[in-house]
């Protein structure tokens, strides 16, 4: 049996803006630390994503000690800190659930408003906001945070791999924007998974639902344009019934540390 391992671990500390890779990171309920706890909303508290504002795939984002860069070569950047200030909260709303969270500051939503173009703020997750899992799907009453619908993204490299062997240009895995990525998998066998461990310890995952994929993984992240691929070969081969699915959502079961390197475990 091939050793399956954990190759890649990405999080997207503000939706919808690029990832950053990292060597390690805290596996809790909502999430990996810092993945997905800010989001860009609009004068009426709307989630704002690349599927209607392709440009938010330049801005890129990176992690200092003192918060999350935002940067643009041609606009400079900005600095978010970890722990916003006591700015006022205001429900958003992201797809159908309205949650209460914090304006960070008015200085950075300028910012980011001359850059995307429109009046936009930036919102941070409170601790205290609960934002349930999908009860159908939920195995210990999992909160997210402003990822779509779960906390976790998994995908095998092998899946990546066929599916750029039917491609005329090959993507590479930012398209899909997992949180972890697996080497070892046959292609697609995370459809087959229902528990998995990650590393040596006891932090483990339960497999819910198939990630059903959208338009954002047609957006080139280095130009912002629009195509039909990879949607149109997926189509081909991984269709059931209106939805196109690549990669699996998970919750965490048990919370902890992982790392790139660490063996994967199937245990269900």
């Amino acid at each position: 049996m091939a050793t399956m391992t954990l190759s890649e671990i990405w999080i997207y500390p503000i939706k919808s803006l690029t990832g950053i890779r990292l060597s390690e990171g805290m596996a809790l309920e909502r999430g990996l630390q810092w993945d997905r706890r800010w989001m860009i909303v609009n004068g009426n508290g709307l989630f704002l994503s690349q599927r209607t504002l392709p440009t938010m795939a330049l801005l890129q984002t990176t992690l200092e000690p003192g918060g999350i860069r935002i940067s643009k070569p041609e606009a400079g950047s900005v600095l978010v800190p970890y722990q916003s200030s006591n700015g006022p909260t205001l429900p958003v709303t992201i797809w159908d659930d309205v949650v209460e969270a914090r304006a960070v500051d008015q200085a950075i939503d300028l910012w980011l408003s001359e850059v995307l173009q429109q009046p936009v703020r930036l919102v941070q997750l409170t601790e205290d906001t609960a934002r349930p899992v999908d009860a159908r799907f939920a195995v210990n009453q999992e909160n997210v945070s402003f990822a779509d619908g779960f906390p976790f993204l998994l995908i095998g490299q092998d899946s990546l791999d066929a599916l750029n062997k039917r491609l005329e240009h090959p993507l590479s895995m930012n398209r899909f924007r997992p949180n972890f990525v697996v080497k070892g998998f046959t292609p697609h066998q995370e459809d087959h998974l229902k528990e998995i461990r990650i590393g040596e310890g006891e932090v483990h995952f339960h497999i819910v639902k198939p990630c059903s994929r959208c338009v954002m993984t047609t957006i080139d992240p280095t130009t912002a344009l629009k195509g039909s691929e990879p949607l149109k070969t997926l189509a081909t081969y991984r269709k059931v019934g209106n939805k196109i699915l690549f990669g699996q959502n998970m919750v965490c079961s048990q919370v902890g540390l992982v790392k790139e390197g660490d063996p994967i475990t199937i245990l269900a």
